[in-house]
């Protein structure tokens, strides 16, 4: 098994794969300090192809597990399928419904899935978004002209094509599909919170923080938004000639007129995966495999993700800086997955934006946001901060 990536999602799969029963040998790419834990790292970028391709052909891998968007629209599932090699990721082709929003809309409209209207002249309140990949922070919520005039420019210097949409009103949700060409099978829904700051403030980021369950969208609601959302959309892509293996992560809103899609992505959202992982029992690996007729089962129990970020982030990173404090976090019975870390002369260090996941369990979201929080007060490393109101809507 090889595990593609660096960050928290992936110290989260391989986390969860290393509980399989039927992994003989985990392996990562590059992977992390954390991931080093549980499986030989290997030093290959997560957008060398051909390291990658001969990698997984030396170890013989049986099943690779792609993490970022990045590696997958640019084709790496496919070139691991023309050499044989098993993957849990969709083709490029299939990939564009993240690579592309205008393809993703397209799509949508074809297969009658209700989503926000594209506006054919930019005024406020708006939503900008770019059209292509940017980890995150392509979209700019503009309820005022001024707003919209900063974003117009933000998207501008992205060099890429971006478009305007309408402002949807309502709690946004995640829910995630592994998905096998028109068959697929839900995972529980989870929120995430892009903004930096407390109340939704400061610009977007990768993500801040996740829970899961949801106290408005309840696991059991997962089948109906799958069929009404992912599966017209799977019949489509198949439709074009282009199906979907992968994981088909669908970002929602629940608005007055009922389910809108924000955006669609072509693999484990991050930091959701952080939270809904830990809720699975049972075995990962013969979901990823492609066997739909064993999805693991969902406990009941909750669990709060929070992301512990350098200084400067989403501007910029941090590198270098002395993380402490990892051990009694950990102590308190929270996982901790690394997002963003190094190891310099056996120490380690931050080595990103997003350094750390903290992940808290328990029998309510309540409970497991005060585990979460209380394992975060003893971590420390100079400029850390997080946002203190993960799951406080709950």
């Amino acid at each position: 098994m090889l595990v593609v990536g660096s960050g928290g999602r992936e110290h989260a799969l391989a986390w969860a794969l290393s509980r399989s029963g039927g992994v003989d040998e985990l392996h990562a790419a590059p992977g992390n300090p954390g991931i080093a834990a549980l499986a030989q790292c290997h030093p290959a970028r997560v957008d060398d192809q051909a390291a990658l391709v001969a990698l997984a052909r030396e170890l013989r891998i049986d099943l690779v597990v792609v993490g970022p968007e990045a590696p997958l629209v640019a084709g790496l599932a496919d070139e691991l399928r023309r050499r044989g090699v098993p993957v849990f990721g969709p083709s490029a082709s299939a990939a564009r419904i993240e690579g592309s929003k205008s393809f993703a809309k397209e799509v949508l409209l074809a297969a009658g899935v209700p989503t926000a209207r594209t506006l054919p002249v930019a005024r406020p309140p708006c939503v900008v978004k770019a059209d292509g990949l940017a980890a995150g922070k392509g979209a700019w919520v503009c309820r005022t002209q001024q707003e919209l005039d900063a974003a117009l420019l933000a998207a501008g210097r992205l060099g890429q094509p971006f478009h305007v949409e309408e402002l949807l009103e309502g709690a946004e949700l995640s829910l995630f599909a592994v998905a096998a060409g028109e068959a697929a099978v839900a995972l529980p829904p989870a929120r995430d919170y892009k903004r930096v700051g407390d109340g939704d403030t400061g610009p977007n980021t990768g993500g801040m923080g996740s829970y899961s369950p949801l106290p408005d969208v309840p696991d059991g609601e997962a089948g109906e938004i799958l069929e009404t959302v992912h599966l017209p959309v799977l019949r489509e892509l198949a439709r074009r000639g282009t199906p979907f293996h992968g994981l088909l992560y669908a970002g929602l809103m629940r608005t007055e007129d009922g389910l809108r899609v924000i955006e669609f992505n072509c693999r484990f959202g991050d930091p959701e995966t952080q939270s809904l992982l830990p809720r699975l029992e049972g075995d990962l690996l013969p979901l990823l495999a492609g066997d739909l007729t064993r999805p693991p089962a969902v406990s009941p129990q909750a669990a709060v993700t929070v992301v512990l970020a350098a200084a400067a982030y989403p501007e910029r990173g941090d590198r270098g800086t002395p993380i402490a404090g990892l051990e009694e976090a950990e102590a308190t019975g929270a996982l901790v997955f690394h997002a963003g870390t190094a190891l310099h002369d056996g120490r380690l260090v931050t080595n990103g934006g997003r350094i750390l996941d903290v992940v808290g369990l328990g029998e309510t979201v309540e409970a497991a946001r005060t585990a979460a929080y209380r394992a975060a007060s003893r971590i420390e490393f100079a400029g850390m901060h997080y946002r203190t109101d993960i799951a406080q809507d709950a």
